[in-house]
């Protein structure tokens, strides 16, 4: 059996793509570096992180990029012996625009090195590129309207002004012919997400519709030819739990159609599980995956007969789940980053820390703020649990309260908890806490340990957090001498999810844990951390 979701955390927009036995997924990482999420799976059901392939600066600079902005949407496809990646890059969100910017880079391999980015527009986000059996490649996008109230946190119908269609050249690398507005959506609205695909001489279009919250669902069109007239599917949508307030798999839309080689269909699409009593999605947007069956009538429909998400479908035969570990311990030893971590934003990550300086720990190079749209040494991995356990040690021996360094449950700079060794002018080296609760936009932090306690001076501290569904609580001990002390008092670990603070649509991420370090004394401090644990609970 598949067991949804299938990528747990933070792996919203899935777009499959399959290579004989092999299928690839590629998600959205937004303002998380490097860019784009790439699993591998031969059976459907068990999934490995094969590669991040926006890695340099030429391909993604994403400092200055606002929250919830970076990399939407990618699409991922195969033909002519390659890869093809096309993905937007978002430059604004709040107000009525978002300098929405298409490339697409390629590779022979999903492993390998990836090609330098071409930019092909900027009339908005969601971008795919489908490759017709004629030899002819067309790229969709849906078109953003900025003459209306659209705000990030409330968006309007009329902003999301259909998808575009127009024909790609793959030899001048750029776009050609007329662009066409090729379909409007249904009245569900806020129309995106486009991908295409043919079948029985139907080109079959899949959007996602009615915003990422619960609203949420793909929609499903066809047409005889390309550019229209699309007419839609007698249910309208495909996927949806909009009108299922019960159902595990939430928020359910935007995803792709995939075949195995035998004939066999399936049909991706992210959804996020709320937690009660104020139904907040802390694992952010995840992925999962419908099994589907054709009709007599030519259309697409889940295979359980309706429109709601299973947790649980059939997969390939023969097909079984590896048991993941309970406990995932990280060494930095090697001089590599483990792969479950990512950073924010900046290309350039030797600024914000390397694992060379130290051997065997990852050094932080104090920066900016928690919280910088520009250059934060915060480095972290997604949450995969509604509940879990995450420690680590630290050596850091701050000069002024402006250098600070620890452990982090993070989401946005709106949206973050923080357990961390700083300096006081009374307490000297002490362990304290920052908190920002969802306070948009102002960002304003609270200290719920207060000035916090005195730590010995020098030596390695230890950090934990225990997240139990909504509830958060930190503690610290000096290594290797007494028990782990609680610190400041339980939190609202369900803040940092899509929707606490700002609520519904203002934010779309997802929730990470990890380590920080920050000096806004401008001196670049380091802190040297020996190692990380994550363990469910």
């Amino acid at each position: 059996m598949i067991r949804n979701p299938i990528l747990p955390g933070f792996n919203p927009d899935p777009s499959i793509c399959r290579v004989g036995e092999d299928y690839y997924i590629a998600t959205s990482t937004f303002e998380w570096y490097p860019g784009v999420q790439i699993h591998h799976s031969r059976d459907l059901v068990n999934w490995t992180l094969e590669r991040r392939p926006l890695e340099r600066q030429s391909q993604l600079d994403m400092r200055g990029n606002p929250d919830s902005c970076g990399i939407w949407a990618p699409c991922l496809s195969y033909a002519d012996g390659q890869f093809w990646l096309v993905y937007t890059d978002v430059k604004r969100f709040d107000g009525n625009f978002k300098d929405a910017h298409n490339y697409i880079v390629t590779s022979p391999t999903i492993e390998g090195e990836w090609s330098e980015p071409v930019y092909v527009n900027s009339s908005g986000f969601d971008p795919s590129l489908f490759h017709d059996d004629d030899g002819r490649k067309w790229f969709l996008n849906m078109q953003w309207n900025h003459r209306t109230e659209s705000y990030g946190g409330a968006p309007k119908h009329p902003a999301f002004d259909g998808i575009l269609l127009q024909e790609w050249d793959p030899v001048t690398k750029a776009l050609k012919g007329p662009i066409k507005n090729i379909f409007a959506g249904s009245p569900l609205g806020l129309v995106e997400g486009p991908h295409l695909f043919k079948r029985n001489g139907y080109y079959y279009l899949t959007t996602a519709e009615g915003g990422t919250g619960y609203d949420h669902a793909v929609t499903m069109a066809r047409s005889r030819t390309i550019d229209g007239h699309y007419e839609m599917h007698p249910n309208m949508h495909l996927i949806t739990s909009k009108d299922n307030p019960e159902a595990v798999l939430q928020r359910a839309g935007h995803g792709q159609y995939v075949e195995t080689p035998d004939g066999q269909v399936y049909h991706t699409h992210l959804c996020g599980r709320p937690l009660p009593p104020k139904r907040r999605c802390t694992l952010g947007r995840e992925a999962a995956l419908q099994k589907c069956a054709w009709k007599e009538d030519g259309w697409l429909y889940l295979e359980n007969g309706t429109a709601v998400p299973d947790v649980e479908v059939p997969g390939l035969m023969g097909a079984v789940c590896i048991e993941k570990p309970v406990r995932t311990e990280y060494s930095f030893d090697g001089g590599k980053l483990p792969a479950d971590f990512q950073w924010l934003r900046t290309p350039r990550p030797e600024r914000i820390f390397n694992l060379t300086d130290r051997p065997g720990h990852l050094r932080l190079i104090a920066r900016e703020s928690i919280g910088s749209w520009f250059e934060q040494a915060l480095v972290a991995r997604r949450q995969e649990h509604h509940s879990f356990r995450a420690e680590t040690v630290v050596e850091f021996d701050p000069d002024t309260y402006q250098q600070v360094a620890g452990l982090t449950h993070y989401y946005n700079r709106h949206k973050f908890h923080a357990v961390a060794v700083t300096l006081h002018e009374k307490l000297g080296r002490c362990a304290t806490i920052l908190s920002c609760n969802g306070d948009y936009p102002n960002g304003r932090l609270s200290f719920p340990a207060g000035s916090g306690v005195a730590i010995p001076a020098g030596g390695r501290v230890q950090l934990s957090m225990e997240i139990r569904d909504n509830d958060l609580r930190f503690f610290w001990q000096t290594e290797g001498k007494g028990a782990w002390q609680p610190i400041g008092p339980v939190l609202d670990a369900g803040v940092v999810s899509d929707e606490g603070g700002r609520g519904e649509h203002g934010s779309f991420t997802g929730a990470f844990t990890g380590v920080f370090a920050f000096d806004t004394s401008g001196r670049a401090k380091t802190a040297d951390f020996d190692w990380f644990n994550y363990e469910e609970l």
